[in-house]
C-alpha cells in the first residue's frame, strides 16, 4: 500500500506545507509528529473543505426536501445535481487532479469510513435503508422524489412510479461524479482512463438518457446494455408480449452470439468493467471500498456455490415459465419461482445487499457471490477465452498490494509470487491490480489458449525448507 508523499515539515509544525507542494491549499496528508495520540487521517484543505461544502448543502437540500415532503417543486434540482456533482468534481479534482500522477490511498486502512469504522457502519446502514424504500416504500420518500419532478414531469412519468426518475438519476450522478474521480486517480495508466471514460458512456447514455429518450418517443423504456439473465426477464415469454422486435432479436444476439464472442478474444472484462451498470457504479462510487472484500478461502468457496446457484436458479425459471405457458399445470410453481427470484435475487440481492454493503464488504458483493451474467462469463472465461493475467514472479517483491485491491477477492500475490498466470473465473479484468505493483509483475493479456494457464516459474516459495538453511 502506498503512504505519503515525503514532507519536510518538522514535528513543532504538524500543519506546515510540505517541500514538494506548490500551491497553497495542499496540506501535509499526515501529522508528522510521533504522538501516540495523533490522527493519521488525511486533513483536508481550505479548497477541500469548500468542495465538500458544496457536496453538504446538496445533502441539506435532500434532506429539507425529504422532511418538507414537497421537494419545493423541483426547484432543488439545481442545488442537488451542482452540490454532488460540482462539488464532488472540484474535491476529487483537488484531491487527486493538483498532485503528482500515481496512485495515492493515503490513510485508507485508517478511515472510519473506509475501514469499516464507525462512520462506514453508518454509511452502509443509510445505503441499505435507502434501496428498501426505494423498493418497498416510496411513498415515504415523496419529497426527495419530487425534487426530480421537472425530470419526471417532461417525461410524463405517472405518480405511483417517478421514484424510479430519482434512483436512476442519482445513480447516473455518482457513476459520473465518481468517475472523475477514478480518471483522475488512475490517469497514469491509459487502460484505467479508457475503462473509466467506457463505464460512464455506457452508463449515462444506455443506462440513463436513451431509456429516457424512448419514454419521450413513446417507445419501451428499454436498457439496452443488460442481457439476460442479469436483466432477468429478457427471455421470460411474458417480455415477448411488449418488447419491439428489433429489441428482441438485438437481445438474443447477445445473449447467445455477442457475448461468447466477445469473452472469447477479450474475457469478461469486456462486460463487467466496462460497459454493465451495476459493474460502473462499483468501478467509480464503490472504488473507494475495493480493499474491503474477503480474500479467504472460505469466501471463495462460498462465492463459487452462491453464484452458480444463482445461475442455476433463474435458468430453472425461465424454464419453467415457458413450460407453464403451454400448460396449466406448472404455472403455481413457475408463478412462485418468478416471485422468489424477482424478491430475493432482483431487489434485495443486486440492490439492497449489491450496493447497500459497499462500506462493509467491498464493491462487488452482487458481482462475486451473486451476478448469473458473471457467472456465465465467468466459465466462458475460465474454459474457453483468450483472456489471462501473466504475472513475472522473480520481480515479485510480496507487498500485497495486488491482493489488497483486489475487489473480486482474489489472492492475487499466490499467483504472482510463482510466476503462475491468473485465470480466474471471478476476475473482471478491471486491471487495479496491474495498477497497484510496484514492480509491473502484472500483465492483462489476450492471446493463444495454447499453455493459457502456464505453469509456475519462480517455485522457490513452494521449495523452500527452513529446515535445511
Amino acid at each position: 500500500m502506498h503512504t505519503t508523499d515525503s514532507t519536510s515539515a518538522a514535528s513543532a509544525a504538524p500543519f506546515q506545507l510540505s517541500a514538494d507542494r506548490s500551491s497553497f491549499d495542499q496540506a501535509p496528508l499526515y501529522d508528522p509528529s510521533l504522538a501516540l495520540t495523533g490522527n493519521p487521517a488525511y486533513h483536508p484543505s481550505a479548497a477541500q473543505k469548500v468542495a465538500l461544502a458544496a457536496v453538504g448543502l446538496a445533502a441539506l437540500a435532500c434532506a429539507v426536501a425529504w422532511a418538507s415532503g414537497s421537494g419545493f417543486s423541483g426547484s432543488l434540482l439545481a442545488v442537488v445535481v451542482l452540490g454532488f456533482g460540482g462539488g464532488g468534481i472540484a474535491y476529487a479534482w483537488l484531491t487527486y487532479g493538483r498532485d503528482h500522477a500515481g496512485i495515492h490511498n493515503h490513510g485508507i486502512m485508517f478511515s472510519a469510513q473506509q475501514a469499516r469504522g464507525h462512520f462506514g457502519w453508518l454509511w452502509g446502514i443509510l445505503l441499505t435503508g435507502l434501496y428498501v424504500l426505494v423498493y418497498w416504500f416510496p411513498q415515504y420518500l415523496t419529497g426527495l422524489i419530487a425534487v426530480f419532478d421537472p425530470i419526471s414531469n417532461a417525461l410524463g412519468y405517472p405518480e405511483g412510479s417517478r421514484q424510479w426518475v430519482m434512483y436512476g438519476s442519482f445513480y447516473s450522478l455518482a457513476v459520473a461524479t465518481m468517475g472523475v474521480r477514478a480518471f483522475l486517480k488512475y490517469r497514469h495508466v491509459r487502460y484505467q482512463k479508457i475503462r473509466t471514460v467506457s463505464v460512464v458512456f455506457f452508463q449515462l447514455a444506455f443506462g440513463y438518457s436513451i431509456p429516457y429518450l424512448l419514454v419521450l418517443l413513446d417507445q419501451p423504456e428499454l436498457y439496452l446494455h443488460y442481457f439476460w439473465p442479469l436483466d432477468y426477464d429478457g427471455l421470460w415469454p411474458d417480455t415477448f408480449g411488449w418488447m419491439p422486435m428489433a429489441a428482441l432479436i438485438f437481445g438474443a444476439a447477445m445473449i447467445f452470439i455477442g457475448t461468447p464472442v466477445l469473452t472469447y478474444f477479450f474475457g469478461k472484462r469486456w462486460y463487467c468493467s466496462w460497459v454493465c451498470g451495476c459493474g460502473g457504479l462499483a468501478e467509480t462510487a464503490g472504488d473507494p471500498y475495493r480493499h474491503l472484500s474477503d480474500k479467504s478461502l472460505r469466501a471463495w468457496r462460498i462465492e463459487r456455490w452462491m453464484i452458480h446457484g444463482v445461475l442455476a436458479f433463474i435458468i430453472l425459471t425461465t424454464v419453467l415459465l415457458w413450460l407453464s405457458s403451454t400448460t396449466d399445470v406448472l404455472s403455481p410453481i413457475a408463478a412462485g419461482f418468478k416471485k422468489w427470484y424477482v424478491f430475493f435475487i432482483g431487489l434485495m440481492f443486486a440492490g439492497v445487499i449489491g450496493v447497500g454493503f459497499y462500506p462493509i464488504f467491498g464493491s462487488r458483493v452482487w458481482c462475486r457471490f451473486g451476478c448469473p451474467m458473471a457467472a456465465i462469463l465467468g466459465l466462458q472465461q475460465r474454459f474457453f477465452s483468450r483472456f489471462r493475467i501473466t504475472t513475472n514472479g522473480g520481480q515479485c517483491i510480496s507487498c500485497g498490494n495486488c491482493s489488497t485491491y483486489c475487489e473480486m477477492g482474489i489472492d492475487v500475490r499466490w499467483y504472482a509470487q510463482r510466476g503462475q498466470n491468473i485465470v480466474r473465473a471471478s476476475c473482471v479484468g478491471c486491471g487495479v491490480c496491474s495498477a497497484v505493483c510496484p514492480r509491473g509483475v502484472l500483465n492483462l493479456e489476450n492471446g493463444p489458449r495454447t499453455e493459457r494457464f502456464g505453469t509456475a516459474q519462480n517455485n522457490l516459495i513452494e521449495d523452500l525448507d527452513i529446515l535445511d538453511m
